[in-house]
């Protein structure tokens, strides 16, 4: 299994990006929205910490749950925003494909991470499989995220049926020295706050009140 040391190395795959430039001066906080979708937990606490993470170097943090089909997104006065969602059967769910589809014209006016998280990326010898997840989702919805974090997600044994529970234990964890039998939890915290750090460039953040 690649060591917290090493996958923080790899994790994050970054694009070059036509759309980074300079940015000037607002006069006020920079909101930075973050679009996330979750099926057993972990991509919405991923998207938590994302959320404290952009508000500790100053900037507003708006999160939009994919799942509420019919809530309303707004792109005023976004420039930055942060995907998130997992991938199951090399999908990631369809409320949030959709949403990327449907919102493909404002997310390309604005700089964007995709934070894909699977298992796959919990092990060196996945994380080209994991590329694939979001190349295959690039194509279905015609978008392709200026920079990509391939993030390890969890084992949540205690919600699956007992097909996929075989699956985890016979095909994603076979031959690796992880026990498939409770939770476990592979993602690497700080490698994850390092990231958005970056890709918001905190020293242009505006703090509340200057």
């Amino acid at each position: 299994m690649i060591s917290d040391k090493d996958r923080a190395a790899v994790a994050v795959q970054t694009e070059a990006s036509s759309k980074r430039r300079d940015r000037p001066a607002t006069g006020g906080v920079m909101t930075v929205l973050i679009v996330f979708a979750t099926v057993e937990g972990q991509t919405g606490k991923i998207a938590d910490a994302v959320a404290r993470t952009v508000r500790d170097t100053g900037r507003q943090a708006v999160l939009f749950d994919t799942a509420k089909r019919t809530a309303p997104v707004s792109f005023e006065g976004v420039r930055q925003v942060i995907l998130a969602a997992p991938v199951h059967e090399r999908r990631h769910p369809e409320t949030f494909e959709v949403f990327l589809a449907a919102h493909r014209a404002s997310l390309a006016m604005c700089e964007t991470l995709m934070l894909s998280v699977s298992l796959s990326a919990s092990f060196e010898e996945g994380l080209e499989e994991a590329e694939e997840y979001v190349t295959e989702m690039a194509m279905r919805t015609g978008l392709t995220p200026d920079e990509t974090m391939l993030v390890a997600g969890a084992i949540r044994s205690d919600r699956y049926d007992y097909f996929s529970q075989q699956v985890l234990r016979h095909v994603v964890l076979r031959d690796r020295d992880v026990d498939p039998g409770g939770p476990h939890e592979f993602t690497d915290w700080a490698a994850l706050a390092s990231a958005v750090t970056r890709f918001v460039g905190a020293e242009d953040a505006v703090t509340p009140g200057a």
